[in-house]
């Protein structure tokens, strides 16, 4: 009984300290409580005393990939794989919760981790096909998103992209990642946790009409099946109707996600989650500006249109089915498995402001464009399977947890593309009524690629204030090329080991100094003019920075400096320009700073900012010493989102307001585009009585007119416009 009651105070601070509750040390504390209880009525000869049910939930406001509480979260599962205190895990990495995302209501993903350090949103403007983004300077985001801990990455064309209605929080892990996940990118990844059956009936839905005529209507209703409570489920769905900034654009989509669960006791789960999404939307769209490519017409705004009604298309139809499991042994070893199977179909069509011949964009007379037609007719599928042991043991003052795994994704594109020569576009008078045809197939081809990885993390907690943690991966990758057009197939394989080490210090005051190490790898598909495959690129990050978690306040703070650098970066072969090698390489070194906080108040907000001195450091192609495109030096946002107490006169309402901040960029890597930088708006207003709320939301509340990026020789995509959306929301 004495050492009973020594593990559950033990368990108690442990409780009070990180503000959660593991199954674990549920376990011991409900023993200590029934065993102290039963002991003392039998002692006392006295009355049984019942006691009310202690419930544990796992999936609540404190889990690893709960909703979070408010705009804090303080366990993660993305920067280890397993549930760990955020202040534990010797990288940065952020977290978006639900009330966030519900309090600014993001109609993409990059709208969502808008607001989030080390990252720019939207670098292409308003491209819809794909899910964009940088992470530190690195990457389109394309390649990294992962949904639920498995790779949800673009494949070709289709791009997976992810409904934030449907998540209930988002995870930024920032740096090199591959020992856990596989290929990557240096930048890092982007885990978007789906929404899961609640332990408690809800219901929810909502009506919204906005900007541009869009009309949208979701429900999210789920909780227990039986009375106990071992059947849960959650069924959420989405419907949209509109268009864009861009004339003659659809924003149409049909979303739906069922979700069951099977917890039969505490140490046992089956999580099945499916989605369905069908979206017919605008593909990506530039102009040309005066000044620029030859151009002397007026400005064009950016409701102009370059394409060819009823031509132009992006229609992605795609959904996918999984599991994830988990069982105890017990106190010691757990395993699990998640597993997931994607598929989608894409049909795109476009004509595009560009030459397809090489020659130039602009007409001699100024003010006509040269168009470029392009179709994609593709299907991708993408298949995950994740299989962990997780060892817990405790040696004297040394609390271990050590993972290992064994993970394999596929992932495969078939299909054909057409490119080719499209009519002219006289930017005076545009004539919409033209008929155009198909293109000429360029390619009809199969591709596979598939990868099988071994890994293994250590973390240890000594003497409860040095955390260490380690670990390695060993991946194999296939990749089979089918060319149909030209009869071959080509097969490449590639190995890589990654590293990663990391160490943290626990202050009693809440700050956590930490250091890291880690490493990355991405696969380059190709030869050299000697006939030998690429190898893959190598990332590495040094990362140095401290965790704050205020014992007085609820809030969250990270400071970090880091310092990426990506080596074996395709560069043009000085000998033979038709030709590439792999000694190229790109340096990100920087500082980021983030915080959240929910204050009593009726104050919540979270604010960041990232300075990147990003430089070309070796390259083939006259850039050495360059900028990169796309990378601002300095960007920085803040949300505040304020409730009115209940003793107020206001009481039901709240407002909330944010500014985002992007530094100039480079439109290419030869630094001869320049893009100014931008600043925009965003702003909510909400009202609550009872079950029902009407809100307010705009982004860039003061229309700013800007440009993303501009691409050498195609002029520039503009930024996402003003976008109001009122909606009426119930909740019970």
């Amino acid at each position: 009984m004495v050492s009973i009651l020594f593990q559950s105070v033990d368990a108690a601070e442990r409780t009070m300290a990180n503000g959660r509750v593991d199954r674990r040390d549920a376990r011991i504390l409900a023993a200590a409580i029934s065993l102290t209880v039963g002991l003392a009525a039998h002692s006392a000869n006295a009355q049984v005393v019942e006691l009310d049910t202690v419930v544990v939930e796992g999936g609540g406001s404190g889990s690893a990939i709960g909703p979070g509480d408010g705009y804090i979260a303080r366990d993660t599962t993305t920067g280890s794989k397993t549930d760990t205190p955020l202040v534990e895990i010797p990288q940065s990495v952020s977290v978006v919760t639900q009330k966030e995302l519900e309090d600014r209501r993001p109609a993409q993903l990059e709208d969502a981790i808008a607001y989030t350090a080390g990252v720019v949103p939207s670098p292409w403007g308003l491209d819809d096909r794909f899910d964009e983004c940088l992470i530190r300077g690195f990457d389109l985001c394309t390649s990294v998103l992962f949904r639920d801990g498995l790779n949800q990455r673009a494949v070709g064309f289709s791009g997976f992209k992810i409904e934030p209605y449907g998540m209930q929080r988002i995870e930024v892990l920032k740096g090199p990642a591959s020992v856990l996940y596989g290929e990557n990118d240096v930048g890092g990844i982007i885990n978007a946790i789906t929404k899961r059956p609640p332990g408690e009936p809800m219901y929810e839905g909502y009506v919204s009409y906005g900007s541009f005529e869009t009309f949208e209507a979701g429900i999210d209703v789920g909780g227990p099946i039986d009375e106990e409570g071992v059947w849960s489920y959650r069924l959420t769905g989405l419907y949209r109707d509109g268009s864009t900034q861009t004339d003659y654009t659809q924003n149409d989509r049909t979303y739906i996600a069922p979700a069951l669960t099977w917890e039969p006791d505490a140490q046992t789960s089956l999580t099945i989650l499916a989605n369905y999404q069908w979206d017919k939307l605008a593909p990506i769209y530039s102009v040309p500006v005066p000044g620029m490519t030859g151009y002397t017409g007026p400005e064009v705004s950016r409701s102009f249109f370059t394409g060819q009604p009823g031509f132009d298309q992006f229609d992605a139809d795609h959904g996918s089915i999984g599991y994830q499991f988990s069982h105890e042994f017990d106190e010691h070893w757990t395993v699990r498995q998640n597993l997931r199977y994607a598929q989608q179909d894409t049909d795109y069509r476009q004509l595009y402001y560009g030459n397809a011949d090489g020659g130039p964009a602009v007409l001699p007379d100024g003010y006509t464009i040269a168009r470029t037609a392009f179709t994609v007719d593709e299907t991708a599928s993408i298949f995950n399977v994740d299989n962990q042991a997780e060892y817990d043991a405790s040696f004297g003052a040394v609390e271990n947890k050590l993972l290992v795994g064994l993970d394999y994704n596929r992932w495969s594109v078939d299909g054909q593309s057409g490119y080719g020569a499209g009519p002219d576009l006289d930017i005076l008078n545009p004539n919409y009524s033209l008929s155009i045809g198909a293109p000429p197939i360029y390619d009809d081809s199969d591709q596979t690629v598939g990868q099988i990885g071994i890994y293994a993390q250590n973390q240890a907690r000594i003497a409860e204030r040095v955390v260490l943690s380690f670990g390695g991966r060993q991946s194999w990758v296939d990749n089979r090329f089918d060319d149909r057009l030209g009869d071959t197939t080509t097969v490449q394989k590639d190995q890589a080991f990654t590293s990663e080490v990391g160490v943290a210090y626990l202050f009693d005051n809440g700050v956590t100094p930490y250091a890291s190490y880690a490493e990355s790898f991405t696969v380059n598909v190709g030869q050299t003019q000697d006939g030998e495959s690429f190898v893959p690129s190598e990332g590495t990050q040094y990362e140095m920075g401290v965790k704050y978690e205020p014992t007085f306040f609820p809030g969250y703070v990270t400071a970090a400096f880091f310092d990426l650098r990506k080596s074996n970066v395709l560069t043009t072969d000085p000998i033979d320009p038709n030709f590439s090698v792999q000694t190229g390489e790109v340096r990100n070194r920087g500082f980021e700073l983030e915080a959240k906080a929910n204050l009593d108040s009726g104050l919540s907000f979270t604010a960041s900012y990232t300075y990147i001195d990003s430089e070309i450091t070796s390259s083939n192609d006259g850039t050495v010493g360059n900028r990169p495109s796309l990378v601002p030096e300095n960007s920085a946002s803040a949300w505040a989102n304020y409730e009115f107490s209940e003793n107020s006169m206001l009481n039901g309402m709240s407002v909330g307001a944010g500014v985002r901040y992007v530094g100039s960029t480079f439109g290419n890597d030869a630094n001869t585009i320049l893009v100014p930088g931008y600043t925009v708006a965003d702003a909510a207003l909400r009202y609550q009585l009872g079950a029902w709320e009407a809100a307010l939301n705009v982004t860039n509340l003061f229309d700013k007119k800007y440009f993303s990026t501009c691409y050498e020789g195609e002029g520039c995509y503009y930024g996402e416009g003003r976008n109001i959306k009122g909606s009426l929301n119930v909740k019970f």
